[in-house]
C-alpha cells in the first residue's frame, strides 16, 4: 500500500499512473476504521481498478469542540488494517495541507442542508462539502463510495457534485451492522459497556417503528417511541423524522407510496448515534 501525506505526493503518484488509464475508486473516511469501512473498501476494489481511501478528521465537520477532540483517532492500526484488505493507495494529511489557509466557501443545499443533522449541527454540511470538494480536486475519482448509516450526507454529496460539475459517480452501501444490530460506527468505540448495551435498543426501536407505521400515523409512532426512549435517563432523543427519501421533506399522518425513509439521531451518554431504515422498497437515484 502506498501512503501519502501531501497532495503534491499524491497527485504526482497519480499522474504517473495516467498512462495506464486505471479508474480510480475513492473511500473518504476520518479512521478509526471498523467493517463498515472495509465494505466500502471492497466496493471500491470490486468496482474499480485503482483503490484509494483517507483519513482526516475534519474540523470543519464539528460544530462541538469538544467531540472534535473525543473522535477517536488510531492512524496505526487503520493503516494495518487498510494493508490486509488490500487498499492500493492511503491519503493521510495533516489539516494543514488541506486548509493551508482558513476555508471561507459556503454551500447552499436548499432544503437538503437545513434538516435533521444540518439543523442539529450547524455547519456540519459545509464542513463536508469544503473537504470532500477539496479531495475531489485532488484526487479526481471516478467513482467515490459513501455508507448509507449516514443517508442525509450521501445526498448533500450527490448535490455537492452537481453544483461542482465534478465528473465522479457517488455509490451508494448498505449499512454494515453489529450482530445485535446497531450500526456500525467509529464512536461506538467510545460507548460504556452500559452505553453500549443501551444503544443496541436503537435497531430494534428503529424495526418496531416501521412496522407500526403501515397501520398508525407518524405522530402515533413519534410518541411512542419518545416514551420508550425517556424510560432510560442515559439516552436523549435528538431526532425521529421520517421523510420522502429522495428530497428528505419529512411526511406526516399516514404513508402513502412515495418511498419513505426513517431516520434518528439519539444521545447515548455524551456520544452521539444515528440511524436510519428504509420503510418502502425503492431505488436511491443517485
Amino acid at each position: 500500500m502506498q501512503i501519502f501525506t501531501t497532495r503534491k505526493g499524491l497527485r504526482d503518484y497519480l499522474n504517473s499512473l495516467e498512462n495506464k488509464h486505471l479508474s480510480l475508486g475513492f473511500v473518504p473516511t476520518m479512521g478509526a476504521l471498523h467493517p463498515g469501512h472495509i465494505s466500502l473498501l471492497e466496493s471500491a476494489k470490486k468496482h474499480c481498478d485503482l483503490s484509494i481511501c483517507s483519513i482526516f478528521v475534519n474540523p470543519g465537520q464539528f460544530n462541538d469542540p469538544d467531540d472534535l477532540k473525543r473522535y477517536p483517532r488510531m492512524p496505526e492500526k487503520d493503516g494495518e488494517l487498510l494493508t490486509k484488505h488490500g487498499c492500493d493507495v492511503l491519503f493521510m494529511p495533516e489539516v494543514e495541507e488541506i486548509y493551508p489557509e482558513k476555508p471561507n466557501e459556503s454551500y447552499d443545499f436548499g432544503h437538503l442542508d437545513k434538516v435533521l443533522e444540518g439543523a442539529h449541527r450547524p455547519g456540519h454540511f459545509n464542513g463536508v462539502a469544503q473537504v470532500l470538494s477539496r479531495f475531489f480536486n485532488i484526487l479526481r475519482p471516478d467513482r467515490a463510495f459513501f455508507g448509507e448509516k449516514d443517508y442525509q450526507q450521501m445526498l448533500i454529496v450527490k448535490a455537492l457534485v452537481k453544483q461542482l460539475d465534478v465528473k465522479v459517480e457517488i455509490v451508494p452501501c448498505p449499512i454494515v451492522r453489529e450482530p445485535d444490530g446497531l450500526a456500525m460506527s467509529s464512536r461506538n468505540a467510545l460507548l460504556s459497556q452500559k452505553e453500549r448495551e443501551l444503544a443496541a435498543n436503537i435497531p430494534i426501536w428503529m424495526n418496531w417503528a416501521a412496522k407500526q407505521l403501515t397501520g398508525a400515523t407518524i405522530e402515533e409512532v413519534k410518541h411512542s417511541l419518545q416514551e420508550a426512549i425517556q424510560q432510560h435517563p442515559e439516552l436523549r432523543l435528538d431526532y425521529f423524522e421520517v421523510c420522502d427519501a429522495e428530497t428528505l421533506k419529512p411526511f406526516s399522518g399516514h404513508l402513502n407510496a412515495k418511498p419513505a425513509i426513517a431516520l434518528i439521531a439519539l444521545f447515548c451518554g455524551k456520544i452521539r448515534l444515528i440511524d436510519n431504515i428504509r420503510l418502502n422498497s425503492y431505488n436511491l437515484k443517485v
